[in-house]
Order: structure tokens, then C-alpha cells, then sequence
């Protein structure tokens, strides 16, 4: 088998191990040949984030792009996706491959003309076909597509206890106005009703903004979403200011929250859920990304999918706008257009490299080609299918915003937590940073 060649991040980009690769058989994929004549030793230079387990499935995908090509891929792991890319365009040497953290920084390199467009590079009728237009539109950059999602999760969960709202005989809320009204019961009946976190670190209000995304979202639809995002919308804005109020409601309700507002920020992410699988339970929701199915898994590896832990879908204020979802995920771009680029960028994104990854685990992927029996549990299923029907997708809002205005959110979540009268002039501040930052 033939293995990457990996450059581990110190600081930047440095020279690791090179190990090279042998030639193999020729392979195809659904969105174009993974292969080409004349492959045999080329090199595909990729940046990303990947490390640990998340490198590793991705070396084992791409070790069969490898042996079936003879063409070797050289990683270089990176700790900031955007410095370092920034520093190789200055010195005239892009990576030939890309896997960028969010859309932001797509739409940052297409106007500098950095990347290469997809649409004479795959072939598109089968990309239509793989890719639901939701996910085609958030890898393009005015009406051009760019890059293609690899690796995604939806910010739309709620995760649950199905035998303690089985026990209980409470109903999974469709509507904001269901939810809050579970609530209301949950605390009559000596429930806690929500378990909600601040992690600790750089950006520890980044759980909490995405609260809000996700109620801007579902309350004042897509379009708006869309002018909010890009600051041609006031945060001061009435729908945008009611999600605000909505989410501060949930934190100041007495008997809502698990540990009120300290409890908020002293708890981390993977902690967040615990309160849920409790014996006895001592809160019942958990609004976290899907990521945090690895958390119940790790933390009680003997709960069955769908029977002891499940999640549904983060209820609309406004019914119009039920099934719209908040995402984050992992965009492959192309950087530098050659033979090989080419070959191992259709092969990460076709539906047979997108299925060996979901058997790997812990991997999400909004291919409409890889099937539902890839995934080893039905929530992991449920989650995909959700990613990949959505009418509305929508990459989470601050991964979207400058930098400047992304931290000032986060730090502005956290005031507000302690104190709801921070809210007007919160809102004042994030517009001003917003319009000084286009």
C-alpha cells in the first residue's frame, strides 16, 4: 500500500517524512476519472486542519487513490489554514489541493482569483446528481462553484433521552412555541429542561452563537439570513434582535437552565450532554452540533442509537421555515490545476471515498450517493439524511463573518449571559464592527 507523505504542523508548514508510492490499477469515480495516464509518482500537495483520528481516516481514504493511481499525496497538517495559505500565494506556491474550514475563506481566495473553478475539472452532471443544490451553492462564489463539502455536521440537533420523554409522555417539539411550552412543563415537573455550554478557551462563545444562528434562521428565513451575514443588515434589525431575545429567554427563565448562568460557563462541550444520560436524568435537552454523538458514545458506550440517546431537529419559530439547517464542515477546493490535482480532487468527493470514510466513523458526508446502510447506527443515519434533504442549508453564521466581528460575538454571548441589559448595546457594537469590516 502507499503511504502519504505527511508534514506535521509545528508552527506553519514544515518538512516531514516522505515516503513514496507505488503504481497501481486504474480506478473511476462518480464525479470523474480517479485516475489519469502518466500518474505514477506524481505528487498532490494538500493543506487542511486534519490530525489525530481525523488524518488517519483520511490517510486510509486516500492510500486507495494512491495504490490505484501510483501517485502520492503530501500532506502538510496546518494549524491556521489561512496564514499559511496566505504566506504560499505571496511566495507563488499554492498547494495543488486545499481543504478550507469554512465557505469564508472560499469566498476570500475566489476573489483574489486563487482557485480554480470546478465546472471544466469534474463532471457536473453527475456533481448535480451527488450534491443537492443547498451544498453546490454554499462551495460557490457569485454563481461559480469552487469546492465541494467533504466532511460536514449539522448545528440543527437537539440530542434526548427517548426513555425519559417516553417516561414522562412528553412529545418531540415541531414548533419554538412546543418547545418553550415542554419546558414550562419539564420545570413544573422538577425537570431541568436545557443543558447549555460555554466551552472554556479561545472563542468559549461560539456554542452560544450558534444558538442564535440557528433562530435567525428558522425565524427570519434565508434571504435575510444572507444580508445579516454579509452586514447589509443591522444586527439591530428587528427579526435578527427577536432571535437575541429568544435565545436570552431561554438563559433567563428560572428553572431552565442547569447551574443558570454559571453553569453556562463552566461547562464544556463534551460535558454538556452528560446531565441528559444521568441515573436519574438532571436536565433533558442539549442543543449541541452532531459532533456530540461521539460524546454519549464515549461517555456510555452501552446506549443503543435511537433507543437510549437520539436528537431532533432544532424547531422553527417560523413553521415556513421548518427543515432549514445551520452546518459547519470542510470544503475541498482546487489551487493549482494539474493532472494529478485533478485525479485525487475527484476521487476525495466522489461517492466511493465518501463511503469508506463514513465506515470509518465519525464522519458525516452530504453525498446523495452514498448509501444509508454506510453509516453503523440509525441517529448517524438520521443526521446524514437531515444534512443532505434539507431544503435550506447555511453554513453557521460567525464561520462566516470576518474575524473581527466573529470574536466580538463570542465575547458579546458571554456578557450577555451575565447580564441580559448588555443586549442593546451588544447589538449597537457588532453592527458598527460588522459595517467597519466589509
Amino acid at each position: 500500500m502507499a503511504a502519504l507523505r505527511r508534514t506535521v504542523p509545528v508552527v506553519g508548514l514544515v518538512v516531514g517524512l516522505v515516503v513514496v508510492g507505488s503504481a497501481g490499477c486504474t480506478g473511476s469515480g462518480p464525479t470523474g476519472p480517479t485516475t489519469s495516464a502518466g500518474l505514477d509518482g506524481a505528487t498532490v500537495d494538500v493543506v487542511g486542519l486534519w490530525s489525530g483520528p481525523e488524518y488517519d481516516a483520511f490517510a486510509t481514504v486516500a492510500s486507495t487513490w494512491e495504490d490505484e493511481t501510483g501517485g502520492v499525496v503530501d500532506w502538510h497538517g496546518s494549524r491556521d489554514v489561512a496564514g499559511d495559505l496566505a504566506t504560499r500565494l505571496d511566495d507563488q506556491d499554492p498547494p495543488d489541493v486545499a481543504v478550507l474550514p469554512n465557505p469564508g475563506l472560499l469566498h476570500e481566495l475566489a476573489a483574489q482569483d486563487a482557485l480554480v473553478p470546478l465546472d471544466d475539472v469534474l463532471d457536473m452532471d453527475q456533481v448535480t446528481q451527488d450534491y443537492s443544490p443547498a451544498w453546490l451553492d454554499l462551495g460557490s462564489d457569485d454563481g461559480e462553484l469552487y469546492g465541494l463539502f467533504s466532511k460536514v455536521s449539522s448545528k440543527a440537533t437537539v440530542w434526548y433521552a427517548p426513555p425519559v420523554f417516553s417516561a414522562a409522555g412528553y412529545q418531540v417539539p415541531a414548533t419554538w412555541d412546543d418547545l418553550t411550552t415542554l419546558a414550562d412543563r419539564m420545570v413544573t415537573d422538577g425537570l431541568t429542561p436545557f443543558s447549555l455550554v460555554a466551552p472554556q478557551g479561545p472563542g468559549s462563545g461560539w456554542a452560544l452563537t450558534d444558538w442564535v444562528a440557528q433562530l435567525v434562521l428558522g425565524t427570519c428565513g434565508p434571504d435575510l439570513y444572507d444580508r445579516w451575514v454579509a452586514a447589509e443588515v443591522p444586527w439591530t434589525d428587528p427579526c435578527v434582535r427577536s432571535s437575541f431575545e429568544r435565545f436570552d429567554g431561554i438563559v433567563q427563565t428560572p428553572g431552565y437552565v442547569l447551574g443558570g448562568t454559571q453553569g453556562v460557563l463552566t461547562t464544556g462541550d463534551a460535558d454538556g450532554v452528560l446531565p441528559l444520560y444521568a441515573d436519574p436524568p438532571t436536565a433533558a435537552m442539549y442543543s449541541m452540533a452532531s459532533f456530540a454523538e461521539g460524546f454519549i458514545t464515549a461517555a456510555h458506550p452501552d446506549l443503543a442509537a435511537g433507543d437510549g440517546y437520539d436528537f431532533f431537529a432544532f424547531p422553527p419559530v417560523d413553521p415556513d421555515h421548518a427543515g432549514a439547517v445551520t452546518v459547519g464542515g470542510d470544503v475541498v477546493v482546487l489551487m493549482n490545476d494539474t493532472p494529478a490535482a485533478r485525479s485525487f480532487l475527484a476521487y476525495l468527493v466522489g461517492a466511493d471515498a465518501q463511503e469508506a470514510w463514513v465506515e470509518l466513523g465519525g464522519f458525516t458526508s452530504v453525498n446523495l450517493g452514498v448509501p444509508a446502510d454506510a453509516y453503523d447506527d440509525p441517529v448517524s443515519r438520521a443526521v446524514a439524511e437531515q444534512l443532505t434533504t434539507a431544503p435550506v442549508t447555511r453554513f453557521g453564521a460567525g464561520d462566516l463573518m470576518p474575524a473581527s466581528v466573529q470574536r466580538a460575538w463570542w465575547d458579546g454571548m458571554l456578557a450577555l449571559v451575565e447580564d441580559p441589559a448588555t443586549l442593546d448595546p451588544l447589538l449597537d457594537d457588532l453592527t458598527a464592527t460588522a459595517a467597519s469590516a466589509r
